[in-house]
């Protein structure tokens, strides 16, 4: 599976569970949801200008978007911890790309991704951007 069509199923989860009323995002969840978003929106940024970039600047750019996630995760607990775990779990292949060559057998296990698994990793942050935006909508509701 994708890492795109593994984000967008854990997305499609959490819209139903906000279009329901299963989840209701606490004031504090809120702003970290806009914190985020704003994070990944400058980490991956638009899709037209990451194929003239190289691909260390590219999987620098996803690095960063894993750590706004693990931050954010780090600092809440309940629904959204979960839904932003699960997208970091969904996003580790990253965790095991370089790109820079390595001798044989000390890369530690690491792989030189394609540019399609560098587009789909991206497709994926941006796709965890729109569904953070839309929590950071969410009216308040108390706990």
């Amino acid at each position: 599976m994708s890492m795109f069509t593994a984000v967008e199923k854990t997305a499609q989860e959490a819209e139903r569970q906000l279009a329901r009323g299963e989840w209701q995002p606490i004031p504090g969840d809120v702003d970290l949801a806009r914190q985020t978003a704003a994070a990944l929106e400058q980490a991956v940024g638009p899709a037209e200008k990451r194929d003239a970039m190289l691909r260390i600047e590219r999987l620098e750019s996803l690095r960063e978007a894993l750590a706004a996630m693990a931050l954010t995760v780090a600092r809440t607990h309940g629904q959204l911890a979960w839904f932003l775990a699960q997208c970091t779990s969904d996003l580790t292949p990253v965790l095991h790309w370089r790109a820079l060559p390595a001798p044989q057998g000390q890369a530690f296990g690491t792989v030189l991704p394609t540019p399609d698994d560098m587009t789909d990793a991206e497709h994926a942050v941006r796709r965890l951007n729109g569904m953070l935006a839309r929590i950071a909508t969410t009216p308040d509701h108390k706990p």
